[in-house]
């Protein structure tokens, strides 16, 4: 929990001033579109080997490689003035992104399966975590868009700050900053506090050797195993949930207050709200597996509320009264509830089909689809008129991703429990 709010919580400082930030530094709207793309081709291409290199080189020296590539490329995004310098720290971000996506999840788990067996209880640590950074995103979230606003509550501070730098630093500037200094604490934190479970000693070459076969073992994973193809699907379905929300949603916003900094105000409000939902929605995970009997059935469940959510939003999207606008906040909201729901319980029957020696490359995998989908889906929605037609694709692929689950696979035994007999599934 304590690794997931220090990784999360300088990206939350920067969801709300780092685009203001790029525009103050004099980039258009075409160079931020760029420096984004930057970020996500630079997460999506390097997701399988950085996976595979945490499960063969361990977990703890990639999680602290990540920590330090986010503090170089943090400070370079609050101090650049050039577009090239933006562009570099956009992509060691990225490569920072694609190295923390697994090993800090794979480490608890390699954990508590090692004290406590490959039967261990797992998805309520695993609740707990996406709790702890549904939180860390809401507060970084927050005090991210406050920051600047009370530095220039003094007229003269802004001036100062900009003028004992020479410009580098801007009011803009300090929320990246401070998450830059949250990233020495997260690096030293990984390095003294979390210990190595049991692993075989790898050398240099046998790293180099083994990442290729742990990536391709990761890609067969889910073609030959229902239930991790299931969950690879579902991650699909969310990103371009995420897509929808993250494209429309600011637009919407300045359109309601009828200004882009006000509009930007209220988004980071509604940004701060939807990570707040995740992370209820996350606590209540374990408790909604055991009501609705099978972590399946949560996740069919979550994904489902969260499709209805989206629906909410296409609906209202043509109207502004105020019973139009408190529907659309109840479908957002619903969206966020619904993938804290699903997540946990994804995660476990993830953890459950496959061993130690993978796991790190498959939650990559899962990522590389969620950023995939994320990145058509936002090309579909951007060339979509204005209306409800851009939200129903969101919500139509979160419905498929829970019509995915409406069949029950048939239980077997773990991969941890089993690691060299092949799984057998219900197709």
């Amino acid at each position: 929990m304590t690794v997931c709010v220090l990784f999360w919580l300088p990206v939350g400082l920067g969801v709300a001033p780092h685009v203001l930030l790029l525009r103050e530094r004099g980039m258009s709207l075409a160079a931020v579109a760029g420096f984004v793309a930057a970020h996500s081709l630079t997460a999506a291409a390097l997701e399988l080997p950085t996976g595979g290199l945490s499960d063969v080189l361990g977990r703890r020296t990639v999680l602290a490689a990540a920590g330090l590539l986010n503090l170089i490329a943090l400070t370079l995004q609050a101090l650049g003035t050039t577009a090239w310098v933006l562009a570099l720290g956009m992509s060691l971000m990225g490569a920072g992104r694609a190295l923390s996506s697994g090993p800090a999840e794979a480490w608890y788990v390699d954990t508590v399966q090692a004290h406590s067996g490959p039967d261990a209880e797992l998805r309520t640590g695993l609740a707990r975590g996406s709790s702890a950074t549904s939180a860390a995103l809401a507060t970084g979230t927050l005090l991210g868009g406050a920051l600047p606003w009370l530095l220039g509550l003094g007229p003269d501070v802004g001036a100062w700050l900009s003028e004992a730098t020479s410009g580098l630093v801007l009011p803009l500037s300090v929320p990246l900053l401070l998450g830059a200094g949250v990233e020495i604490a997260f690096v030293l934190y990984v390095l003294t506090a979390l210990r190595k479970p049991p692993r075989p000693s790898a050398s240099l070459r046998d790293v180099f050797r083994g990442v290729p076969a742990t990536v391709a073992d990761g890609l067969r994973l889910g073609g030959r195993d229902t239930v991790v193809r299931r969950v690879l699907l579902s991650a699909g379905a969310a990103g371009s949930a995420f897509a929808t929300i993250e494209l429309l949603t600011p637009g919407r916003a300045a359109a309601l207050t009828g200004a882009s900094e006000s509009g930007a105000v209220l988004f980071a409000s509604l940004a701060c709200a939807g990570f707040i939902c995740s992370g209820i929605g996350s606590h209540f995970a374990p408790l909604t597996a055991r009501l609705a009997g099978s972590g399946e059935r949560a996740v069919l469940l979550g994904l489902g509320v969260s499709a209805s959510g989206l629906l909410l939003l296409g609906i209202t999207a043509g109207f502004e009264s105020g019973a139009s606008m408190a529907l659309a906040a109840t479908g957002y909201g619903l969206v966020y509830v619904g993938l804290g729901v699903a997540s946990p319980s994804e995660n476990d029957l993830l953890h459950r089909r496959v061993t130690g020696s993978g796991r790190a490359t498959a939650l990559s995998v899962q990522s590389l689809a969620l950023q995939l989908a994320c990145a058509l889906t936002g090309l579909i929605v951007g060339i979509l008129p204005p209306g409800p037609l851009p939200w129903l694709v969101g919500s139509a692929a979160l419905l498929g991703g829970a019509c995915l689950w409406i069949r029950r696979s048939d239980r077997t035994p773990t991969a941890a429990a089993t690691p060299a007999q092949p799984q057998k599934v219900a197709p």
